[in-house]
């Protein structure tokens, strides 16, 4: 492994098993996960393909295959985007009153847009949340309740 900046935390190893979330920083996971890196080490790629998460990350060799992301990115990718969407569609409407295809053009773009945009980082973010928070497999010690 070369001399890169990995902001690992402490080897969970390392810590006392009575750590809360063995010593897992969460705004530092869900920050990797957005960005589409390992929420261990933030320096492997979480993902293989546009949704598809790794088994495991190349730099560190945790484990990814535990996540269970679901719909959970879906659920919030059509929240964020009805919520920015439709305010502005309403604001756009009122201020400029352009003809119903443009109006449905321009929003159906930016809707498809934003929503692609958003699903794989919102996908990272649970992966990551899920590591945090030790669900579904990631706890080093076993104590998962599933």
């Amino acid at each position: 492994m070369t001399d890169q900046s990995i902001d690992m935390a402490p080897l969970e190893r390392d810590l006392p098993e009575d750590a809360p979330y063995g010593g897992r920083e969460l705004g530092r996971a869900l920050r990797n996960g957005w960005r589409r890196r390992c929420p261990a080490c933030g320096a492997g790629p979480l993902m293989k393909s546009y949704l598809k998460v790794n088994d495991e990350c190349a730099v560190c060799e945790q484990e990814l295959h535990h996540h269970r992301a679901d719909d959970g990115p879906a659920y919030l990718t059509i929240l964020i985007v009805g919520h920015l969407m439709a305010p502005l569609l309403l604001i756009v409407f009122e201020t400029f009153r352009p003809e119903p295809l443009v109006l449905f053009t321009i929003f159906a773009i930016g809707c498809v847009g934003l929503s692609l945009y958003l699903l794989p980082r919102l996908k990272g973010a649970v992966v990551g949340f899920q590591w945090a928070r030790m669900m579904h497999g990631f706890d080093p010690h076993g104590r998962d309740e599933d």
